[in-house]
């Protein structure tokens, strides 16, 4: 065997020899001593050393040793390297692969070192090394041969250093990569079905794939190998991602914490609509679930300003901004949701990032571009973008589960709705005060735990800013913007006047004013109260007072009218498929199902149309002129040209109106009479009767028999 191939451990005792179990040697040390006297190896050159030490002995070369135990030691020397790589890294890699370890393999590799330092403590008093090796392994019950290659894993390394070498470094993937080329089909079908926003479970997308799998004779994993492989292939983040969407990836990452200590009371404000989990009764009987939009301060969580509606709509975010200017003054920013309600004309027209609604020219400026108030535009669906969702929480958990909203909670979902779900609805009065005595109770509410707050209360928090806050208020001129909506109009061409909603306004000032275009700013809880009116440049031109009161009385009530309409249509449509609850294509797919074939014989008994019989009528029915006339000529027609029935085939009608009225004479006195009528001049028969010809002659020939005639 070549010189340069070698096993580290070049010397070897008897005892390691027999502990080390290779082939064709004994298994104990009397055995090896016995075999290196019958072979002779102490007459090779180079073969034996002396132990250093006391108690002496005999180290032997690997060389002499038979060639199938020096093929096994190379082997094993070959794996050992193989499954320890730590040999071969720096004291930086070493001390990373430890840090990644459990600690279960921690403690092994404190376990390790503790032998190791005994051995060496044993060595120095005196003892032999295999002695202190032999001790050492016998109590912590491992072979010599364990203890030995753990010297060796630290051979050349400091001391300070040896707890990173000796931790057990986990074992290889077994599973080679061309070994899972031949799944890579299988893989790709299986991850694109499990990787989907209908959240399939894994053993219901590895069933679909199997299935699959054995339709094109592709080779398939077992189940757990196949959701370990597509756990090491696709990071959680992708796996999240491609199966919750968006949402779902940004959970995966810590939220944004904004600092909100350099505010002062408010100098910022957010607002946002919440639907509260309970059944409230309105004036005009509608019952549902109401919507809340609130104001809160930024700086303190202190709710300043709220309204209550059936839903979203910019009237009552007009009114709740108008009370918090009005109360409190008119904040710097304001960080609103994008929803339709809150980017509406009259709240932000002319706003550079407004990104709602249809843009015109002649559109007035918005209510916040004129107070000079900067807008923010939350992401929409991201409730950590708007801290107010916080506030609503508390009043969803407080507020709506108040004793006194008791058999009106609905739930805050449709799985978790109480036992008493719907046995009562509450008045919207009363809905109202107790909804102000838990927003109240929220801002009071003492030991909040929000960096500005540190223990006080929402209130106690923005009183303390407010005091020394800059409170920009507002001006009589600026109450106008809030407290009214807003619309561009057109004065009349002539005497200036003013229609809107159906209302007409008019002033004297007006007249000197006729065609101009204008803005129009109005209550709109109140249209009769009259407009204010400016030029499309923001200048005042005066007031307006409301001269035909033709209109709803308020802009709101107009929209609950148009939508108690149509909440009444869905009603009686939904009340019609009750009572037909199937279409028109399922009851002819039933019948077709149902319907037998059509013998070939019956195809030619159709040969001539049949009327139906006539039927007694209690008075004249008034008819189409146009389609009686459409109707003579029709039976005419067919009378005249209908094709004769196979028997008896000498019966025709008469081509003359006599001999029509003639022929009927005839066959009612073979039916008096009892003789044979056939199928053809019965049937013509009883059509005819009931024709206007008929009935004319009938009645003319009446007249001049004095009434005997039919």
């Amino acid at each position: 065997m070549s010189g340069d191939i070698a096993p580290s451990q070049e010397w070897w005792s008897a005892e390691q020899i027999a502990g080390a179990c290779l082939p064709g040697l004994p298994g104990s040390a009397r055995g090896v001593n016995a075999f290196a006297l019958r072979e002779n190896w102490r007459a090779t050159p180079g073969a034996i050393m002396r132990k250093p030490g006391r108690g002496g002995g005999l180290f032997y070369h690997w060389s002499v040793l038979p060639f199938n135990a020096r093929l096994k030691l190379i082997e094993r020397e070959a794996q050992h390297k193989e499954a320890s790589p730590e040999e071969h890294q720096d004291r930086g890699q070493a001390w990373a692969g430890y840090e990644a370890l459990s600690q279960k393999a921690k403690d092994t590799a404190a376990d390790r070192l503790d032998a190791l330092d005994k051995v060496e403590l044993l060595h120095t008093s005196g003892a032999v090394h295999v002695v202190a090796v032999e001790a050492v392994a016998k109590e912590k019950g491992v072979s010599p041969r364990t203890v030995y290659n753990w010297i060796a894993l630290v051979e050349g390394v400091a001391p300070e250093d040896r707890l990173a070498y000796l931790a057990p470094r986990p074992p290889k993937k077994r599973t080679k990569a061309e070994d899972r080329a031949q799944f890579a089909p299988f893989l790709d079908w299986l991850k694109s079905a499990y990787l989907r926003l209908e959240r399939p479970t894994f053993a219901q997308s590895y069933r679909s794939a199997s299935s699959e799998a054995q339709r094109k004779g592709w080779p398939t994993p077992p189940e757990k190998t196949a959701k370990r492989w597509v756990d090491a292939e696709v990071p959680r983040t992708v796996q999240v991602f491609k199966r919750e969407g968006a949402n779902g990836l940004m959970r995966c990452f810590p939220a944004q914490i904004r600092d909100r200590s350099s505010l002062t009371a408010l100098e910022a404000v957010n607002a946002d609509c919440h639907k509260i989990d309970v059944f409230v009764e309105w004036p005009d009987g509608t019952i549902n679930r109401p919507q809340i939009v609130a104001f809160q301060d930024l700086y303190s969580n202190k709710i300043l300003s709220w309204r209550v509606d059936h839903d979203p709509n910019k009237v009552m975010v007009m009114a709740a901004f108008g009370e918090l200017v009005e109360n409190w003054g008119i904040p710097r920013r304001c960080l609103f949701d994008n929803g339709r309600e809150f980017a509406n004309k009259w709240m932000t027209a002319g706003a550079p990032t407004r990104f709602r609604f249809k843009v015109r020219e002649d559109d007035p400026i918005g209510v916040l571009p004129h107070l000079g108030i900067q807008m923010h535009w939350a992401t929409p669906a991201h409730g950590q973008a708007k801290p107010i969702e916080r506030a609503f929480r508390d009043l969803a958990s407080d507020v709506a589960k108040d004793p006194r909203f008791a058999g009106a909670y609905v739930g805050n979902r449709p799985g978790a709705k109480p036992e008493n779900y719907g046995s009562r609805a509450i008045k919207a009065a009363d809905f109202v005060e107790i909804l102000a005595e838990g927003i109240a109770e929220h801002n009071a509410r003492p030991g909040r735990r929000s960096a500005t707050a540190n223990g006080r209360s929402f209130d106690q928090t923005f009183e303390k800013s407010y005091a020394t806050a800059p409170i920009r208020k507002a001006t009589e001129d600026q109450r106008r913007l809030w407290l009214m909506g807003q619309a561009p109009a057109k004065l009349h061409k002539e005497n200036g006047g003013l229609k809107l909603h159906g209302n007409v306004y008019h002033c004297d000032w007006m007249s000197q004013e006729a065609g101009a275009k204008v803005i129009a700013r109005f209550d709109p809880e109140d249209l009769h109260s009259g407009v204010h009116i400016y030029a499309l440049s923001g200048e005042y031109m005066g007031f307006a007072e409301c001269q035909q009161k033709v209109g709803f009385f308020d802009l709101e009530g107009a929209r609950s009218t148009a939508r108690r309409r149509s909440q009444i249509t869905k009603a009686q449509k939904k009340l019609a498929e009750l009572h037909a609850p199937f279409a028109p294509e399922r009851l002819g797919a039933d019948m077709n199902a149902g319907r037998k074939e059509t013998p070939a014989l019956m195809e030619a008994k159709v040969v001539s149309p049949v009327f139906a019989k006539p039927q007694p009528r209690t008075a004249p029915a008034r008819s189409n002129p146009e389609a009686a006339a459409a109707r003579d000529a029709l039976v005419l027609q067919m009378t005249a040209k209908a094709t004769p029935s196979p028997a008896p085939t000498e019966f025709k009608v008469a081509t003359t109106s006599d001999g029509r009225f003639d022929q009927v004479a005839e066959i009612q006195r073979k039916i008096n009479a009892g003789e044979p009528v056939g199928d053809r001049e019965r049937s013509w028969m009883e059509g005819f009767v009931d024709h206007p010809e008929y009935k004319g002659l009938l009645a003319v020939k009446r007249s001049f028999s004095g009434g005997n005639a039919g």
